[in-house]
């Protein structure tokens, strides 16, 4: 699932001579929508990788990627989902919802062998997978407005408070993700914790460019007004952590959807439903140019 990656982090090192799919992600400053962390290929992955990579697979490049080439000319919508994880959600979206082509990112290896076998098993031709950094894809591979729809499942919630600034939903990262939808295409988000929840709700309620189709009102529960910015931290002009107004606190905000039937739930999902863990979906459009 797409995190922030810190620097310094050590980068996965895949040692198959047959990795010409997956770019070399090495050490940096930069903020990342990932944290590289180890894990086994297994055979059956890597056969999936092998046998299914060069028509599935697209190579990251520094240049635009032409959609409807990459998915052999079709006209279909256009879907983004960053950060498929082992890709069983993914599958099941693609396989309800032929009539449109789904671009998935994913930075883990075992993931993209695992949905790349699904594409085989359950014979899907709307998928495409990217193994790289989602930032520099929407950067350099997606042209602005042209996307229909961006999906966002389960984002790292970074549970502690010293760690939100690592969390994947702040403000500069959302105006890239509205920048590459096309009016009227939606952003759909889901997580499992409150806290990120809220922090995801102040963050896109405040993008002009965005509604919420939500049409329940809300208060936030999980800040409170120790967590407002101090004004030392707001004068620092390196500044990009979420922290809510104190305004935001008083207010009531247009809330959360039902889970729309185009996302399944996962086994994880089911069990903390039973457990009376809450889930969390926002839906949004970007609102026409006038």
């Amino acid at each position: 699932m797409p995190i922030v990656q810190l620097a310094g982090i050590r980068p996965f090192q895949n040692k198959s001579s047959k990795d010409k799919y997956f770019v070399n992600i090495t050490r940096t400053d930069r903020i990342r929508s990932f944290v590289l962390r180890a894990g086994r290929t297994t055979g059956g992955q890597q056969r999936a990788i092998d046998e299914l990579g060069p028509q599935f697979l697209i190579p990251f490049q520094e240049s635009a990627l032409d959609l409807q080439q990459t998915f052999d000319g079709s006209s279909h919508p256009k879907i983004l989902e960053i950060g498929f994880g082992m890709g069983e959600t993914t599958a099941k979206i693609a396989a309800l919802r032929s009539d449109d082509d789904f671009l998935a990112i994913e930075v883990h290896p075992p993931g993209v062998g695992t949905l790349l076998k699904l594409i085989g098993e359950n014979h899907l031709t709307n998928l495409r997978l990217i193994r790289h950094d989602a930032v520099e894809v929407l950067e350099k591979m997606l042209t602005p407005n042209s996307l229909d729809g961006i999906h966002i499942y389960f984002a790292d919630p970074w549970h502690k408070k010293r760690h939100h600034k690592r969390r994947l939903i702040q403000t500069q990262f959302v105006k890239l993700l509205i920048s590459r939808l096309k009016p009227g295409a939606y952003l759909h988000l889901a997580t499992d914790w409150h806290n990120y929840a809220e922090q995801m709700l102040l963050v896109l309620n405040a993008e002009s460019d965005l509604e919420n189709t939500s049409t329940e009102k809300m208060s936030i529960e999980t800040f409170s007004a120790a967590d407002v910015a101090s004004d030392l931290e707001l004068a620092k002009e390196s500044f990009k952590e979420f922290k809510p107004t104190l305004n935001q606190l008083d207010a009531k905000h247009p809330g959360y959807v039902e889970r729309p039937a185009y996302r399944p739930t996962t086994k994880f999902e089911n069990r903390g439903i039973k457990l009376g863990h809450g889930v969390w979906d926002l839906v949004y459009k970007k609102i026409q140019s006038s």
